[in-house]
C-alpha cells in the first residue's frame, strides 16, 4: 500500500479504534488492523483464525468490507 494509504489505515484503526480489513498481497491471508508501528511501516494484524501478526506496508491492501 501507498503511504497515504497506510496513513489512513493506522488513523482509523489507532484513533478512531476501528479495525481496517487487510489482505497480504504476498500470503493472500486477510486479517484486520490492530496497530502500527511508524519506525517499521508495518501494521499488526489479527488473522482470520485468531493468529497475530505484523506486514510490511508493501505487502498489504485494504478491502472493501463486503456485506452479504
Amino acid at each position: 500500500m501507498r503511504g497515504s494509504d497506510y496513513d489512513k489505515v493506522c488513523y482509523w484503526t489507532e484513533q478512531r479504534e476501528e479495525q481496517m480489513r487487510l489482505r497480504n498481497l504476498r500470503t493472500g491471508e486477510i486479517g484486520y488492523s490492530f496497530g502500527c508501528t511508524e519506525a517499521g511501516t508495518t501494521v499488526q494484524v489479527k488473522l482470520m483464525n485468531g493468529e497475530l501478526d505484523s506486514w510490511r506496508k508493501e505487502d498489504c491492501v485494504e478491502l472493501p468490507e463486503t456485506i452479504h
